[in-house]
């Protein structure tokens, strides 16, 4: 499987002529033209590497960087035109793993990224997830649930839509995003349906459906499951 990279730069031409040079390369490259969507996708598709400009209109490179640090340890490329060895050394501490001036040399930031990718762990994708001390089980091989120590049978829509809430949990997932990863982009238009699969949830996985402990509203955006 290709190696998967994040590019997040404002400047589209920049960002389309470094695709080029990636998926040349062989990666699987993600685009984000704007910070916050950067964020999103960065939590949503997990890449192995994150290339990050510093200078860009709703949030700077720098806050990116310690946003993504607080829940990652991906590693982070700046690729910036700011070239004072102040800004090179603030980047570094905080957090990011290398640091790359405009213009670049293509073979240089290929070389780059390959350093880091070689030394950054591959995380493993859980085949369960367990909470609540226990009481909560989820087995992504068997596609069981196991709740208070009783297997809860799930629906295959069901357990898609508890699985992508699970693997994120603590995180607020908007409707939008919630659908299509559990359910695939042609269901983007299915948010309406989504309200009543979580109430089917609740019922089957919750004590008291009314008052959740797990599957938690954030009212206006999304939904969470609680990280207990």
């Amino acid at each position: 499987m290709a190696d998967k990279i994040l590019v997040i730069d404002d400047e589209e031409m920049t960002v389309q002529l470094i695709t080029i040079l990636l998926e040349r390369r062989g990666y699987e490259v993600v685009k984000a033209y704007r910070a916050e969507d950067g964020l999103r996708k960065a939590y949503r598709t997990h890449p192995d590497l994150i290339l990050l400009d510093i200078m860009m209109p709703d949030m700077d490179g720098w806050e990116v960087c310690r946003r993504l640090r607080e829940l990652s340890d991906v590693p982070i490329i700046f690729l910036t035109a700011k070239d004072d060895v102040r800004d090179v050394v603030k980047g570094l501490e905080m957090g990011a793993d290398d640091y790359v001036v405009k213009p670049y040399d293509n073979n240089e930031l290929i070389a780059r990224i390959k350093a880091q990718l070689r030394r950054a762990p591959k995380p493993a994708v859980s085949e369960e997830l367990v909470f609540d001390t226990g009481n909560f089980q989820i087995n992504f091989i068997s596609r069981e649930v196991r709740v208070r120590g009783n297997q809860v049978h799930l629906t295959p829509k069901e357990f898609n839509l508890l699985g992508v809430l699970a693997r994120n949990a603590g995180r607020v997932i908007t409707r939008t995003e919630l659908v299509k990863e559990a359910w695939g982009p042609e269901y983007g238009d299915a948010i309406d349906s989504l309200k009543l699969y979580i109430h089917y949830l609740r019922q089957k996985i919750e004590v008291d459906p009314q008052d959740p402990t797990y599957i938690l509203t954030s009212r206006g955006v999304g939904y969470r499951f609680a990280n207990l």
